[in-house]
């Protein structure tokens, strides 16, 4: 804790803990009595939320069981990149609190929240080629941890009308917190009870939200776990590693990044370093098995990796952005998804960690799952249905790497066999002989008809096959230069710059562009023409044609 916080949360004494963990008891019985309004706890099984479901376990033990009238729903989310060591002691913690709940009559009903298919982290990464996430691309946060929970709270609310969600959120976490949980306090409804903007009918109650670390782990050392967890083990946990702060329960983009802490993601790309992984290999020998993940985590996060990634956006134009260089204006094209070698790259290396770990002689090991079948499927499905990539390597890098073949489920992929694959793929790279962009052309068109192929009526054809010329007609020279050209041409004609306009227009360079011409009749046009778009436009044939 910094000196700035010491002085808010000065350090207390036993008694002065014990007199407030008093209080506290006493107003979650009095809360928990008040009405029906179901309660959701979120837990990450570190310190604080430990500290809050120990305190509310108590609490309610306290109470008759005639009053014991609602459940106390206890929620965790798996990212499923979780650092596995934190992975585990999560998986024995809910088993442990399930079986003494019902052994106790304690009215707490455990849930581990996992994110669905297309949101989890190798499906965008590896399959839609998402960059590693970074603070101006942070798209893991809300598909890992955010939808997951809230969905699961939204259900509750529909159920019941509102929840209260309670959170094991303190101020003396970081100045950024304690700024955005006093901004709520200012809001409350009822003592004690913040709004949640993000998540309408649903209230906050926060109970240790004026503790400080020294105060937390007085309490888990000196009050002895009820469910059987062993708080000394936790304690150990965080010794092994760096003293960060625990991930929370994610409910909004509010909350700050885990990936330095003790509890984050073992792939988080979000600061430089994950010092609480290196602890633990450097710290233990039995966990050098996490070299693996620690390299793959290092390879993501380079700072300039423009070479892995495609020059256009995921939707298949280029988009620039200005930036000051040294005081010199630059105008650059912002990188898109990772490229097809290199999202075979990380398919390659995430299998290799699997296969390499699972070999270990350690028993917590051996069955280790970082990539999961179900994301393989739709890895899959991805790469041959959205990127046209009917070569189907998947399966191929499966079997190198796995020595195992792809059990593939819940997808066709007859069709795709029955008309391209591998071998086809390999005529058209020497046909292409080299040239990439003419490769990713051919390789749509055919697996568009390819798609339509089997279908009575083929509506949308011709909408898909302009899309194919639209995002890969173009060279990477020829596709940036028109990407500049239409934005100096529309910035002039923006500023009414009639001078440069024709200049721009005039350039040598734009000769043969068909953007020129189109924009000579009409300068305001928004709708960019490609060959695709003058070839189809007016034709006179239906969707429906064969």
């Amino acid at each position: 804790m910094t000196e700035k916080q010491l002085s808010i949360f000065p350090p207390r004494t036993v008694a002065e803990l014990v007199e407030d963990i008093e209080k506290i008891t006493k107003e979650v019985q009095d809360l928990y009595c008040l009405d029906a309004i179901p309660w959701i706890i979120g837990v990450s099984w570190g310190k604080d939320s430990s500290t809050i479901l120990q305190i509310i376990w108590n609490a309610i033990a306290g109470l008759p069981l005639e009053k014991r009238t609602k459940i106390i729903y206890v929620i965790t989310t798996d990212t499923q990149v979780e650092n596995p060591i934190v992975s585990a002691w999560v998986r024995k913690s809910l088993e442990q609190l399930k079986v003494a709940a019902k052994a106790n009559e304690i009215p707490i009903e455990p849930h581990l929240l996992k994110p669905e298919v297309k949101d989890t982290f190798w499906v965008n990464l590896i399959g839609k080629g998402y960059p590693a996430p970074r603070n101006q691309f942070r798209w893991c946060t809300p598909r890992l941890k955010i939808n997951p929970a809230n969905e699961f709270i939204r259900k509750m609310v529909r159920a019941n009308g509102e929840t209260i969600l309670v959170l094991g959120t303190r101020k003396a976490e970081s100045t950024k917190r304690a700024a955005t949980m006093a901004k709520h306090q200012v809001g409350r409804v009822r003592d004690r009870l913040s709004p949640n903007s993000s998540l309408p009918n649903s209230l906050i109650y926060t109970p240790i939200e004026d503790w400080s670390n020294n105060d937390v782990w007085i309490y888990l050392n000196q009050w002895e776990n009820p469910w059987g967890q062993s708080n000394k083990e936790l304690f150990n946990m965080y010794r092994g590693a760096t003293a960060d702060n625990e991930c929370p329960l994610v409910v909004d983009t509010s909350t700050p990044s885990c990936g330095d802490s003790r509890f984050g993601c073992w792939v988080c790309t979000m600061v430089s370093k994950d010092k609480s992984m290196e602890a633990m290999i450097q710290n233990d020998e039995e966990k050098e098995w996490m070299q693996p993940l620690l390299d793959i985590r290092n390879e993501l996060d380079i700072e300039d990796d423009r070479d892995r990634r495609d020059f256009r956006r995921i939707w298949g134009d280029v988009q620039l952005f200005e930036r000051n260089v040294n005081g010199t204006i630059e105008v650059k094209n912002i990188p898109g998804p990772y490229t097809k070698e290199w999202r075979e790259h990380w398919l390659r290396r995430v299998l290799t960690a699997q296969t390499q770990i699972r070999k270990n002689d350690s028993e917590e090991v051996k069955d280790i799952i970082l990539i999961n079948s179900q994301e393989l499927q739709e890895i899959r499905r991805i790469w041959l249905e959205e990127k046209h990539e009917f070569d189907d390597s998947l399966p191929r890098i499966y079997q190198e790497v796995t020595g195992k073949s792809f059990e593939s489920e819940d997808f066709d992929y007859g069709a795709v066999n029955s008309l391209l694959g591998s071998d086809e793929w390999e005529v058209l790279e020497k046909i292409c002989d080299g040239d990439p962009m003419h490769l990713e052309l051919m390789a749509k068109l055919l697996d568009t008809e390819r798609q339509f192929y089997t279908m009575s009526r083929r509506n949308g054809i011709y909408d898909d096959l302009k899309k194919c010329f639209e995002s890969s007609s173009r060279s990477q020279q020829e596709a940036m230069d028109n990407a500049h050209y239409n934005r100096n041409l529309k910035k002039a004609a923006q500023e009414g710059d009639v001078a440069t306009v024709k200049e721009v227009m005039n350039n040598p360079n734009y000769h043969n562009n068909p953007e020129k011409t189109a924009a000579k009749s009409d300068i305001s046009q928004s709708k960019q023409l490609t060959w695709a778009n003058l070839k189809f436009t007016n034709e006179n044939h239906t969707d429906s044609d064969k």
